[in-house]
């Protein structure tokens, strides 16, 4: 399911227009983006939570060369599925 299709399911569950999805949807994106830039959680119960996570500075190994390189540390956004949704898409 690609983002227009998403829209188009959310304004027929909703009965709301598919421009009005389409920026609830974006809000919904922007907020997360804000929150986890802000250094924040964004938990949805039964769904799951967004964070942000540290990643370690690690070696890595260039594919063409072979030559081993760092990779630095840096901060990843992660999300975990809640249990309520595991147990609906796993049966």
């Amino acid at each position: 399911m690609n983002k227009a299709e998403l829209v188009a399911s959310m304004a027929e569950k909703s009965g709301i227009s598919k421009k009005d999805a389409e920026k609830v949807l974006n809000a919904f994106i922007e907020s997360v983006e804000d929150a986890l830039v802000n250094g924040d959680k964004v938990q949805l119960v039964g769904f799951g939570s967004f964070e942000v996570r540290q990643r370690a500075e690690r070696k890595g190994r260039n594919p063409q060369t072979k030559e081993e390189i760092t990779i630095p540390a840096s901060k990843v956004p992660v999300f975990k599925v809640g249990k309520a949704f595991k147990d609906a898409v796993g049966g």
